[in-house]
């Protein structure tokens, strides 16, 4: 659990219920971390789905996006290669001040993973970090069985603007997973992608919402409150 000062405000948890244009999302959160950074808004944590599109992390390598008449393709300054964002998949932007958290990427990256972690346990699935692999992940089936496989059911990206982090996590809750397929994922070929419904927990986006909340308190060490969605 990260440590810092108990004078910090909670965090404020809003949720977007219509899906958000990307740009308007980046426009948003860039905003807020000014705010933030002003002293002017509390730390934000924000969830939404984004219509079908690929983003392209600093380190994409433009090989690695296979289909690109698919969907609208957007460049961002998260750290990362390429992913997908569409309905279904439960996006978290989390801003943070890292000055109050350590001031430790590397650190609060760790944070981040722990939380999926724990936000997967409360459906009953074992998510892994990987050495060498961004995101967590899933094993299925025995080593010694042939249909063993390992795959990915989170991302994560990261951008950092005067300590204050933000962009965040990504999580497949029901997306379509065949639209996976126009990019290489982080960069990563060799494994597939899966979803909570993939792996047969139904459950709902209030109810992964519930779970994020409730983790996101666990691992960061602070109470949330609600407001509206954003932008």
């Amino acid at each position: 659990m990260s440590n810092f000062s108990d004078s910090l405000d909670p965090v404020e948890w809003r949720i977007s219920d219509a899906p958000i244009e990307y740009p308007v999302a980046v426009d948003a959160m860039e905003h807020r971390i000014a705010e933030i950074h002003a002293g002017n808004a509390p730390e934000t944590v924000w969830l939404l789905e984004h219509p079908p599109l690929y983003t392209a992390g600093t380190s994409a390598d433009p090989t690695e996006l296979l289909d690109n008449n698919r969907f609208p393709v957007y460049s961002t300054g998260r750290g990362g290669r390429h992913t997908n964002h569409v309905p279904g998949q439960r996006v978290a932007y989390a801003m943070l001040d890292l000055k109050h958290r350590g001031g430790d990427v590397r650190r609060y990256v760790r944070d981040l993973e722990q939380w999926i972690i724990d936000t997967l346990a409360q459906f009953a699935i074992i998510g892994e970090r990987r050495e060498g692999r961004v995101g967590i992940w899933v094993t299925r089936g025995a080593p010694a069985n042939p249909l063993h496989r390992e795959d990915k059911i989170a991302a994560i990206g990261v951008r950092v603007r005067h300590w204050i982090a933000y962009h965040g996590i990504s999580l497949n809750v029901e997306p379509d997973l065949e639209h996976f397929g126009g990019i290489v994922p982080c960069g990563i070929d060799e494994h597939g992608v899966t979803s909570l419904w993939d792996l047969g927990q139904t459950a709902s986006m209030p109810e992964v919402d519930l779970a994020l909340r409730h983790c996101f308190e666990t691992v960061f060490g602070r109470e949330t409150t609600t407001a509206e969605g954003m932008p």
